[in-house]
């Protein structure tokens, strides 16, 4: 059966036809590209694309199949899924069914045989922007153009406390923002008994839980929406050893007194190059995220230690005084493909060494 024909819209107008798979619908959302050549699994289940429509840059997309164990998460989070072209016979022993399959009992939306290489020169030259996907012309601008994501971290975060690791284990404290699976499967396979938690947990609740050590996640969304967070994280910083990673990274600088701004189009792949401003080495790191920590507005308060290599943009802080770090990347999401592993290592070293200065 030919599949019917819908339109991408954008906020400035510009109108893409293409082809439907997966559900059938209309979505108004963020328009964003992602660069990953392989990883479109990764993509669908991340939290931190929630709110958006995302296009793949590579051309092909499903030639591996859905596979459940590389999922980062139960489900998809995106609002919309747009590909250049989307295969229909996956080949891999591990595939266990199609992608057009995946997205229809997951209720997205999919678009092919759209222009990808056009339309992410358009987001690159202009920025992220909003965009619909509809069944008829769009004429009416008013749902594309207030657009916004809200409430994003509230969204996808777990809504009970979930346990994973060995009992007599390091306690890590996950506190889930929209957490990817694999920083807990990283954690436990370091000797961690990780306790995920809830977004709206209090800086009292985690302590409670007397843990030695707490995790700060990746999720969506603005970071400076989440204004009770900030606080508890400020209550919680120098209490026990942190680490943070891309929203916990702009949630823990903007608790540090820091501030944060909205990227043109933002750092979305598996190819991003980090360099370590300590060492002078460069790491391919993948990356997810709209927004950017200032790095001068941290001045005196913790030590810039990454930036990109590309934009010059901040990528990690230490706070050498709280036994914290945070870094924009991702270290468990095997870019390189574990050029940044030791991170983990790294925060693990810091709770056994028991370095608290409360």
């Amino acid at each position: 059966m030919k599949n019917s024909k819908a339109y991408l819209t954008l906020q400035n107008g510009k109108t893409f036809v293409g082809n439907r798979f997966g559900a059938d619908g209309e979505i108004v959302g963020e328009l964003v590209f992602t660069t990953g050549m392989t990883g479109y699994i990764e993509t669908l289940t991340d939290p931190s694309y929630y709110g958006q429509i995302v296009t793949q840059t590579f051309p092909l997309i499903g030639n591996y199949g859905m596979i459940s164990p590389d999922c980062e998460s139960k489900k998809s989070w995106v609002s919309a899924y747009i590909v250049r072209e989307k295969c229909d016979t996956p080949s891999n022993f591990r595939s266990e069914g199609q992608l057009d399959e995946y997205l229809k009992k997951q209720n997205i939306v999919g678009l092919y045989g759209i222009d990808t290489r056009e339309l992410t020169k358009i987001v690159r030259e202009t920025g992220v922007m909003n965009a619909a996907i509809t069944s008829k012309p769009l004429k009416d601008f008013g749902e594309v153009n207030a657009y916004t994501v809200r409430n994003a971290v509230k969204s996808v975060t777990c809504s009970e406390v979930d346990e994973s690791g060995e009992n007599n284990a390091l306690k890590v404290v996950v506190w889930d923002f929209g957490a990817k699976d694999n920083i807990s499967r990283e954690l436990v396979k370091r000797g961690c008994r990780c306790i995920k938690v809830p977004s709206n947990f209090t800086a009292e609740q985690i302590l409670a839980l007397n843990p030695d050590g707490l995790m700060l996640t990746n999720g969506p969304g603005d970071p400076a929406e989440n204004v009770e967070i900030i606080e508890n994280i400020k209550k919680l910083a120098g209490k026990l050893p942190i680490f943070g990673i891309c929203l916990g990274h702009q949630l823990f600088a903007l608790a540090m007194g820091g501030k944060t701004k909205k990227m043109k189009y933002g750092h979305r792949g598996a190819n991003q190059p980090v360099k370590n401003l300590a060492t002078g080495r460069v790491y391919i790191s993948s990356q997810n995220h709209g927004y950017e920590v200032i790095s001068e507005s941290l001045e005196g308060k913790g030590v810039l230690s990454y930036i990109n290599a590309n934009d010059g943009t901040c990528e990690g802080f230490d706070y050498p005084e709280l036994n914290a770090y945070t870094v924009q990347f991702h270290p468990e999401a095997c870019g390189g493909p574990q050029d940044a592993s030791f991170l983990f290592d790294k925060f693990i070293k810091n709770i056994k060494e028991g370095k608290f200065n409360a």
